[in-house]
């Protein structure tokens, strides 16, 4: 006897044939699952478990087509994203859906006593100065510092509380995660690298969210466009196609998420990842969630900025700095773990 309320037999085709259409879309048909705001008032959305393609293997001759004013040396200069390599998220976790914002970075300095490793130091942090000369700088930096003027509170150019913090460090960036853990009995933590790149490319193969095309960036992130190259115009043919809508730092969310539902991958603020930097460790790198390696000098930073050109702003591309770097082009993006 069929058992009790059980479907029709084309109503049982029906949902198999839903449920293998959704399994053939892969991760990113699991798109945009709220995960619940917590007390800084941060967005998170849980992404599913998975499997990807890591790294890129584009030849120096194809990227010279798609960033034709580029150096060979830099196109050259990108090995660290091979091999490609297949990597299996075996857990959902959750992401923040946006960067770590000034308004919920100041929330968390006043109820955690915190301070920041900028002011903690005395030495400050590096901010944009109109009339600062480059030149004038041991290492030719764009931005003027380090300068106890310059901080996450000031990075030399106008935020509100919706634009992503600036000037933290990789400590910073562990403090609060620390902190969240210890308020609210959750694992708060920075992404691995690969569940970064995992979350930044959201099912897809291609540079960016939006496909291969540089001049598609506009729509997906802030990164160095016309604006922005006025102020630095010896890198103006560096710059992407067209206008953002932002000079500086944007507010989190103003750029089109990507097929999981996060914003800012592609631009804005360099987002710390919790696994030391090795050049070669994509050859040795374990299949399921990779940790990187036990320890290191600098840690991975990820995504690009508002000051980034489009060849280091796509999904593969990997940047290093010391746990004490702050700049006013590094911020902070948290992952939740989810709950047993």
């Amino acid at each position: 006897m069929p058992a009790r309320h059980a479907l029709p037999a084309p109503a049982r085709s029906l949902l198999r044939l839903l449920w293998m259409c959704l399994l053939a879309a892969g991760p990113a048909a699991h798109a945009q699952t709220p995960a619940g705001v917590n007390a800084l008032g941060m967005d998170f959305v849980r992404l599913p478990a998975g499997e990807f393609s890591m790294g890129s293997s584009e030849a120096p001759d194809e990227l010279a087509r798609a960033f034709p004013t580029l150096e060979r040396e830099r196109l050259e200069g990108l090995t660290d994203e091979a091999p490609v390599h297949r990597v299996r998220i075996t857990r959902p976790f959750e992401m923040a859906r946006h960067e770590v914002t000034v308004g919920q970075f100041r929330a968390f300095l006043q109820r955690s006593g915190h301070v920041p490793e900028s002011v903690a130091d005395g030495t400050g942090g590096y901010g944009w100065r109109a009339d600062y000369d480059p030149d004038t700088s041991e290492r030719g930096d764009a931005f003027e510092g380090r300068l106890p003027r310059y901080s996450w509170q000031d990075p030399g150019f106008a935020q509100t509380d919706d634009h992503p913090v600036t000037n933290v460090t990789w400590n910073d960036a562990v403090a609060l995660a620390r902190w969240l853990s210890q308020q609210e009995g959750r694992t708060y933590r920075l992404p691995t690298e690969a569940e970064w790149e995992y979350a930044c490319r959201a099912g897809t193969t291609t540079r960016y969210q939006h496909g291969d095309d540089p001049a598609g960036l506009p729509r997906s992130g802030n990164t160095f466009d016309a604006a922005t190259a006025a102020l630095w115009p010896a890198w103006r043919d560096r710059a992407t196609p067209g206008h953002d809508g932002h000079t500086f730092t944007a507010p989190v969310g103003s750029f089109e998420p990507n097929a999981f539902g996060l914003h800012d991958l592609h631009g804005n603020v360099w987002e710390w990842v919790s696994d030391w930097y090795d050049e070669d460790g994509y050859a040795r790198s374990p299949q399921d969630d990779p940790t990187g390696p036990p320890d290191g000098n600098v840690k991975v930073r990820r995504g690009g900025s508002w000051h980034t050109w489009p060849l280091y702003a796509r999904c593969s591309f990997r940047n290093w700095n010391s746990v004490q770097t702050r700049y006013p082009l590094v911020g902070i993006r948290l992952v939740r773990e989810t709950m047993p």
